[in-house]
This record gives structure tokens, sequence and C-alpha cells, in this order.
């Protein structure tokens, strides 16, 4: 059973005869009498009483009558729910988010994104890099913001957008090294740190850079909240490396490190060069055509075409 035939099927009804239903459906009549006869066959049933001048339904076209109406009208439905996700009146995305994401301020991109289209529900979810990666690939997510620990993403992802972060040293107010302003990788053998979880784009970076530098770490803390890390920084358990916006949000000392520069690569990534979500294309647009973060915003620049 075809919408078409249930279509021209109630064209007749409504119509008053078969001539009168192909010219309002644009058809030859013998085009349209033969869909409703194939549609009679298919239900084993004649659904018009033919014999007199004018059509009348059977018992079965009565019976079919109310069906064909939800049918139509669920048709109609089906395209009107297609055609306003399409266009955005609805819709979900999902995008997944390191903890230590500073190159962008997401809150504030997703209200703007809310703000243009309030109809797309949008989830967020926090997770480490592995965990992100996962989600993409089960296409749990349909962006991710990654820090990959290594040159590329994992095969089967797209880059759409990448920064660069700078790592500073943040120290608790009064420490030697607040003092000096700048410092080498090499010289903090004897310091207590405060590490990230591991598999966090943050650990990832720095214990590539400790691993750069042959620099053995003493780790007294480790913590899976960067707020705790801050606050563990201050209170003077240790000191840590992070973006250099989150120290300056804390007011804590930022410390340069000469030699080598510390960074991270974040990338905005996804399954396929092209999300096949309409919401998901929205969101990804809005976030790579997004300005670079300047006043009342976290630091970063213009994303880099992926």
């Amino acid at each position: 059973m075809e919408i078409r035939q249930l279509r021209h099927f109630m064209a007749v009804v409504e119509e008053g005869g078969f001539t009168a239903a192909a010219r309002a459906e644009l058809i030859v009549q013998s085009a349209l009498s033969t869909s409703v006869r194939n549609l009679e066959r298919e239900l084993g049933a004649d659904l018009f009483d033919r014999t007199g001048r004018r059509v009348v339904l059977t018992e079965a076209g009565r019976a079919l009558l109310p069906q064909a109406r939800a049918l139509l009208a669920g048709a109609v439905a089906a395209k009107e729910a297609v055609a306003a996700v399409a266009g955005l009146a609805t819709g979900r995305v999902s995008i997944g988010t390191i903890q230590t994401l500073t190159c962008v301020d997401l809150p504030a991109e997703l209200a703007a994104f809310h703000g243009e289209f309030p109809g797309v529900q949008v989830s967020v979810k926090d997770a480490t890099v592995g965990e992100l990666t996962e989600a993409l690939r089960a296409g749990e997510l349909d962006l991710a913001y990654l820090a990959p620990d290594g040159p590329g993403l994992p095969d089967g992802l797209s880059a759409f957008a990448t920064w660069h972060e700078e790592l500073v040293l943040i120290t608790a107010p009064g420490h030697p090294l607040a003092a000096a302003g700048r410092t080498l990788v090499r010289d903090l053998a004897d310091e207590a740190f405060i590490d990230f979880r591991a598999g966090t784009g943050l650990e990832s970076a720095v214990r590539r850079l400790a691993a750069h530098c042959r620099l053995e770490r003493r780790i007294t803390c480790d913590v899976t909240q960067i707020r705790l890390l801050v606050d563990l920084v201050r209170a003077g358990i240790g000191v840590a490396f992070v973006p250099r916006p989150i120290g300056e949000e804390a007011g804590l000392p930022c410390v340069r490190i000469r030699q080598p520069e510390p960074g991270r690569t974040v990338v905005l990534a996804g399954r396929a060069p092209r999300p096949r979500n309409p919401a998901a294309v929205a969101l990804l647009d809005h976030l790579t055509g997004a300005a670079p973060a300047g006043a009342g915003r976290r630091g970063g620049r213009r994303p880099d075409a992926g």
C-alpha cells in the first residue's frame, strides 16, 4: 500500500468521481483508475460501487476511509517533522568537551546558539579524551573538543578546527617562583607538583613536556577537578601546569616557562567530514565561525580550519 494510492482514493471520495479526482491530482484519469484498482487488489475488496452514475463507497471503502485519513495525516506530519529539523525549528545535538577547555568560551557560545535556535536541545558531556573519542566513534556525540595525545586524531575522526593553548606554571602567592615570573623546566626538579587526572588532555600535555625535558616530577597530589587543583595550589601544597587563562582567572601567579615554550593543541572533532545531523551542522558552523576570544571571554584565538 502506497501513500500515493491512498491519496488517489481520498481524491475520488472528496471529488465525487474519477474524472474530477484525476483533474484535482493533475494526472490522467486512466492512471488514477489504475492506482485505485491496484489498491483494491492489494486489499482484496472493491472500495467503490461503480454501477451507478455516481461513484459510491462500498462497506470496505467506508472502513478504509478513516484509516486513510489518519495515514495521510501522519505522512504530512512526518514531512513537517523532518522539515522542522532540517529548518532547525527543533532537533538535538550532543557535544563533548575536556574539562580544562579555555580557547573557547563554550557556555557563551552555546547561549548564543540557543538564542538563534531555541528549539534545538543541546546535550553537553565532560569527560576524558579517551571517553570523548569513544563517544564520537559510537555516535553518542556529534562533536567534541579534544586535546589529542599526539600529532593527529584517531582513525575515523575529522578535525574541524584547531587551537593552540599556552601552558604556564601556577604557584601559591608568595612562592619564590612567583617573584621571578619565569623559569626553566629543568629548574623545577625540587618542586612538589599537583597533577590532573590521567587521560585528560592537560595531563597528557604535561607528561609529554616533563618527558621531553627529562623532569622527574614529585607529585604530591592528583585530582579530578580543575577547581580543586587550583585551590590546592593556592593553599601551597604544590605547583601545577595549566592553560594560562585558568591561572589568570584564579588570580594566581602565572610563571612563564622560558624553554621550551609549553602548550597543547585543542581540536574540535567529529566522525565525518561533515555531520549528517542538521542541528550538529548548525552548531559546527556557529563554533567554527565564532569570533576569537576577547574582552569578557577566556583567552584564545580564532580557530584554524581543520
